[in-house]
Parts: structure tokens; C-alpha cells; sequence
């Protein structure tokens, strides 16, 4: 069998960075509204501080407004939710995001909860998470998944009747991406690390995504052949060499000869995440002006 397609999501993501630029500026010619996105930063995880920055660049090449928001570690509460009251107020903020994950001694579902559902553009909220369990079309739906989807339906546009095996059960990637797969028609089951022969579930799987956080997890032999494989891992271990590196949750040098499409990590779903991120806001900003959304 030869190898996978490899599922290129730098080209993809490059080319909806490009869609959202070119409906950016129609909406900014024809309707004087530039769409702005405010990330909130808390602490100094370095890993978080690359995605911000990345976030904030990405925002400005597409013509957005980017606000960025940095705040201490030792942030009360009640600060940070003050904050995000205001950004809710904020005519020129489009979109909210609070950077996750946040310290232990703030309620992470209580300053989710308090972003304005309609600058979600997380999808996290509880309405948004409901509106995308209830099918309402158009609900704004977590970043990842939808990128995800993309790339799926970038080498399979018909998913109906196909099986789909999502590993992984989190709100921010497990579950929503069981119900946008629901959405097209799939036959979902979501696993996780206790369900009964895991690897024998993947070998079902038409569509598999592997969203566990656990290093090279899916083995070659669990992949069914021809499957399209989908890896949102991103784990950083140290070779032999002393070196870091980022490999995903699948062995993905024994899975690319089994697999009929795969995506890289890193090179995957990675930049997808980002897109779907300015695609949500520009989303978000024609909704709350009510205009049509173009190019889309």
C-alpha cells in the first residue's frame, strides 16, 4: 500500500487566511467596520506567550484589530471577570478569547461563562456549546474541531454513513468534534482512555482523531486501512539526542503507511486552529452588525 495523503494543513490554513483577508476588507470598503479580536493572557506559560503572539500576528495580516490583554499570575478573580465585562462592552471587540489554561485559583468555567456569547468565538460558552449540541446552523463552534473538519472534508467532501472514532472526550476538542461529525452524517463513537480495547475501537474507524494528549498513543496496527487520520496531539518529548520535539497522539512514521490520508504534527491541525480562530471573528463581527457574510 503506498503511503498517505498527508493532510497539509500550513497550505490550508493558508488559504483561508486568505478568504478571511479578502471578506475583511469588503466588510472594512463597503461597511467602515474593521473586526477586532481581544486576547487575554494570564501568567507567563511560554507556550501560551508563542500562541498569543502567533494569534495577534495572524489578526493583523488579515486586516483585523488585535487587543491584547496581559495580566499577571497572581490576578484575582474578580479582576480578570472585570476585564472581560469591559471587552464585552467594547464596541470595536468583535471577538473574546481568554487564553487557557488559567492559574488554579481562578473557576475557569466562570470567565468563559462570562464572555458575551455572540464574541465567543471560542465556542466555549454554554449557550454556544448548546446551540452546536441542538444543530442550530451557524453556531459558533471551538476552533480546533472545526479546523479539524476542514481538513477531513478537504480529502472526503461526502462523510455520510462513514464511521468516525473521536479519542479524546474534552469539551474543547472531543465532544464538539463528535457533534460536527454528527452533523455530517457519520456514525460517531467517542473513546477515551478507559474504554474497553481502545485500539480495537480505532480499527473501526473510517475517520479517526486522535485528540487524547498521549505521545504516539495510536499505533500503526490500530488504524484501519485507507482510514483518514486526524492527530490534534501536540506533546514535547526529548529524543535520545537531548533534543525536544513535537510529536502528536499517533506513531505517525507506522500510521502514514497504513492510513489513506494523515495529518503531520506539526503542520496539521496546529494552523487550522488559527484560522478558524479569525474566520469565528469575522463571523462574529458581521452577525453583531448585521451584515451578510462575504466570500463564504
Amino acid at each position: 500500500m503506498s503511503e498517505a495523503f498527508i493532510l497539509d494543513g500550513k497550505a490550508l490554513a493558508s488559504a483561508l487566511h486568505a478568504q478571511v483577508h479578502d471578506a475583511v476588507e469588503t466588510v472594512k470598503r463597503q461597511n467602515h467596520v474593521t473586526p477586532g479580536l481581544a486576547v487575554v493572557l494570564v501568567g507567563e506559560d511560554p507556550a501560551s506567550h508563542v500562541y498569543v503572539r502567533t494569534k495577534a500576528e495572524r489578526c493583523r495580516e488579515a486586516g483585523m484589530a488585535s487587543f491584547i490583554h496581559r495580566l499577571p499570575a497572581s490576578v484575582r478573580e474578580q479582576d480578570l471577570l472585570t476585564l472581560v465585562h469591559g471587552l464585552n462592552l467594547n464596541y470595536d471587540v468583535h471577538g473574546i478569547l481568554v487564553q487557557l489554561p488559567l492559574p488554579d485559583h481562578i473557576a475557569e468555567h466562570l470567565v468563559l461563562e462570562a464572555i458575551a456569547p455572540d464574541k465567543d468565538v471560542d465556542g466555549f460558552h454554554v449557550l454556544n456549546a448548546g446551540r452546536l449540541l441542538n444543530g442550530v446552523p451557524g453556531a459558533l463552534a471551538p476552533c480546533t474541531p472545526v479546523g479539524c473538519l476542514l481538513l477531513i472534508r478537504s480529502f472526503a467532501r461526502d462523510l455520510s454513513g462513514m464511521r468516525a472514532v473521536v479519542v479524546g472526550r474534552s469539551n474543547i476538542v472531543g465532544k464538539p468534534m463528535a457533534l460536527l461529525l454528527l452533523q455530517q452524517d457519520c456514525t460517531v463513537t467517542v473513546a477515551h482512555s478507559r474504554s474497553r480495547d481502545l485500539a480495537e475501537e480505532c480499527r473501526r474507524a473510517d475517520i479517526l482523531v486522535a485528540a487524547a494528549g498521549r505521545p504516539k498513543m495510536v499505533q500503526g496496527d490500530w488504524i484501519k486501512p485507507g482510514a483518514i487520520v486526524v492527530d490534534v496531539g501536540i506533546n514535547r518529548i526529548t529524543g535520545d539526542d537531548g533534543k525536544v520535539r513535537l510529536v502528536g497522539d499517533v506513531d505517525f512514521a507506522a500510521a502514514r503507511d497504513v492510513a489513506g490520508a494523515i495529518t503531520p504534527v506539526p503542520g496539521g491541525v496546529g494552523p487550522m486552529t488559527v484560522a478558524c480562530l479569525l474566520r469565528n471573528t469575522l463571523i462574529a463581527t458581521c452577525r453583531q452588525h448585521n451584515l451578510e457574510l462575504p466570500g463564504f
